[in-house]
């Protein structure tokens, strides 16, 4: 995992990774809101824009964003990997001590990333919750579905897990499993590594364009084998080592925020444990 860097001489705080697939009807504009929420932030940031092997301009398209905008980086992959892939490989890639996600196809609204990362707190992860969704009938049922099977089964009790727009901090990466349905289960191993995660409502828009990857095929025995996985990895993990050097009995530094795997639920505004 890439350590902290620098953009422009200046320490980057805030990470952005956004994984591509054919999008070239959205990437630019994708792209300028993105920018302008960054800004917003006050933070020393940069764009870590994964092209999954897009067959269309895509590529092109953040490439030539590339040469005017410096902070933007390119990953490109030769052949399609899938999301989860290309969240992995954004995400290992990141230098900020914070670090956001969302989709490439425009559907997560950028400026809700402010209230995300004011919403953090003293928590490691907080997730977006689209209560106002614009997809399908079918599309959002199955989520519904999806949502309650994992959240019973894993503990993460969260409302919509596959939620592209989240922020975490730098640490819960090495808590992660290269899984082909990560976006989905970045929370449920955030949790089953003992961090806390919280959710805040946000927006949800209609596609730019293209088309979704997902059907019934990756809605429903995809994430199910790998809920298994992470079922199994769950009981099998040890704790987050708390270990510390030490030159003497006593414990010195910094424990680190407690973590007591308790998911925080933020919607409008409102909090309950």
């Amino acid at each position: 995992m890439s350590g902290a860097g620098t953009a422009g001489g200046e320490t980057v705080e805030l990470s952005a990774v956004v994984p591509f697939f054919d999008e070239e009807a959205a990437a630019p504009g994708v792209l300028d809101e993105l920018v302008a929420a960054l800004d917003a932030t006050g933070r020393c940031w940069e764009i870590v824009a994964v092209d999954d092997g897009s067959r269309d301009r895509t590529a092109e398209i953040l490439l030539e964003r590339r040469r005017t905008e410096p902070r933007l980086r390119v990953l490109r992959s030769p052949v399609n990997r899938g999301q989860g892939a290309a969240l992995w490989a954004g995400l290992h890639c990141a230098r900020g001590e914070l670090i956001v996600t969302l989709d490439g196809d425009g559907q997560n609204d950028p400026a809700d990333l402010p209230r995300l990362i004011g919403a953090l707190g003293d928590a490691a992860m907080v997730v977006g919750v689209r209560r106002a969704r614009t997809d399908s009938w079918l599309r959002r049922s199955m989520s519904r579905i999806a949502n309650a099977v994992r959240g019973r089964v894993l503990g993460d009790r969260l409302h919509d897990g596959g939620c592209a727009l989240k922020v975490l901090r730098r640490e819960v990466v090495a808590s992660l499993l290269p899984i082909r349905t990560l976006y989905s289960f970045l929370p449920a191993l955030a949790v089953a590594a003992g961090y806390d995660v919280r959710e805040i409502d946000v927006a949800h828009r209609p596609r730019r364009g293209g088309r979704s990857s997902y059907g019934l095929r990756v809605f429903l025995w995809r994430p199910l084998l790998d809920m298994l996985g992470v079922l199994w990895f769950r009981f099998r993990r040890f704790p987050r080592p708390d270990h510390e050097e030490v030159d003497d009995l006593g414990l010195g530094g910094d424990r680190g925020r407690r973590r007591d795997s308790r998911v925080d639920r933020r919607g409008g505004g409102s909090a309950s444990s």
